[in-house]
């Protein structure tokens, strides 16, 4: 079986991603505490593939090889998923 590269759906993912923002944005059906919690998963997206480049190019190996930076990594993600529960656990006035 041929190896599958699935970076191009992870590119691809972004798109319906975004729009799902826009329309969470819009609506304004959480409250603005979760909604940034959603806007903080881009960023770790974007930690993650700083982190997988510095992987590859310093360390010649994927990012879930090298501990400390898939760790820092994932960090992102737990933040972004701790400020969409604070805002639903807490709920403020939507915004």
């Amino acid at each position: 079986m041929p190896d599958f590269d699935p970076s191009p759906l992870f590119a691809l993912s972004l798109f319906p991603y975004l729009v799902f923002l826009y329309h969470l944005g819009k609506k304004r059906l959480l409250p603005a505490l979760s909604r940034r919690g959603f806007q903080l998963t881009l960023l770790f997206v974007a930690v993650t593939i700083v982190a997988a480049v510095i992987a590859e190019l310093r360390f010649g190996a994927e990012l879930v090889a090298i501990d400390p930076l898939h760790g820092g990594a994932e960090a992102f993600l737990t933040l972004s998923n701790a400020v969409i529960v604070a805002g639903l656990v807490k709920p403020q006035k939507v915004q």
